[in-house]
């Protein structure tokens, strides 16, 4: 799975607060999501994401998710804002 889409993004959110605000707003254009996150912090963007039709793309690792959004650390969830 390519992380490409993300990382040359123009706009972006990185963190489960950010993404959840933007599924919210209808922001948010696909959302990425760590395999190794903690259930109880994904869960309710899975949710908003199934219900707002926004596509879900799973990252193996928070790692991996961090360093594709520019981060020196994990994260759980992130979001395309734009194409």
């Amino acid at each position: 799975m390519s992380l490409d889409r993300i990382r040359l993004a123009r706009k972006r959110t990185i963190g489960t607060n950010q993404t959840t605000k933007a599924l919210q707003q209808s922001l948010a254009k696909q959302v990425y999501v760590a395999r190794d996150a903690d259930t109880r912090v994904i869960q309710p963007v899975l949710s908003l994401a199934q219900e707002r039709g926004v596509p879900v793309l799973w990252v193996d690792t928070m790692k991996q998710l961090g360093k594709a959004c520019g981060i020196e650390v994990g994260a759980a969830t992130a979001a395309i804002l734009e194409e």
